[in-house]
């Protein structure tokens, strides 16, 4: 919940919603039902945007856009005959240039790991596939094209099962994405776009890395590059 909370901080009355699936996307939208007058552009419509609707934070005047639907049978028995929901094909609802001119586009995507280069993987973990990255490239793209627009990945900062830092030196798996607007985690959240590459990486490892983890990443950050030597003036 607090990083849903950090994450509507990006939403704006009036603004455009994309939801990514998962508890992070779905935490998020129960933030955003005190906003009013939101757009749903989103590839997926979920028990998120239900709940979004019944709050009274969507604008009655606007469809709301998806290519597929997952959730509840709620999601289902809602969905059905609802004339506010338009379903059209995904190379429609994905079309980069279509998300940009959405109003405020808030892309909100979650990813396993995040790198010091602000890369993201939401493929494949430990070796094995995990998904593929579906139209999280597309909305970040069209997000941040958008006036006003976001393009928000939200993550944990620390994996319990595996007792593992969720931020890394460097991903060694296909890359799903990169340059968001803002890394969120339970820790904070880092604000990257347009920062320079050593910016960049000691926002996220002051910002949004767990405490444990933060000595090997300043390490790693040096080995790759990513701190600025000391002055000698």
């Amino acid at each position: 919940m607090a990083i849903g909370e950090r994450v509507a901080g990006y939403a704006t009355d009036g603004g455009t919603v994309q939801l990514g699936i998962g508890q992070l996307p779905d935490a998020a939208a129960r933030s955003l039902q005190s906003k009013r007058g939101l757009g749903i552009w989103s590839e997926m419509v979920s028990d998120g945007v239900v709940e979004l609707e019944r709050a009274g934070a969507l604008d009655p005047a606007r469809p709301l856009c998806a290519s597929f639907l997952f959730g509840s049978p709620d999601v289902y028995s809602w969905a059905h005959e609802n004339p506010r929901l338009v379903m059209r094909r995904t190379e429609v609802v994905n079309d980069p240039a279509r998300i940009s001119a959405q109003p405020a586009m808030l892309s909100i995507n979650t990813a396993l790991q995040v790198d010091l280069f602000a890369q993201a993987n939401a493929c494949s973990v430990g070796g094995s596939v995990y998904s593929g990255f579906g139209g999280q490239p597309d909305f970040v793209v069209g997000a941040l094209h958008s006036t006003d627009g976001h393009a928000v990945i939200a993550l944990r900062s620390w994996h319990e099962h595996s007792g593992s830092s969720t931020i890394v030196p460097l991903i060694q798996t296909p890359v799903s994405t990169f340059q968001h607007s803002v890394v969120v985690t339970d820790v904070g959240q880092a604000e990257i776009f347009g920062r320079s590459q050593h910016a960049q990486a000691r926002l996220l490892i002051e910002e949004t890395a767990d405490a444990r983890a933060r000595a090997a990443l300043w390490e790693a950050a040096g080995r790759l590059g990513l701190v600025r030597p000391a002055s000698t003036g």
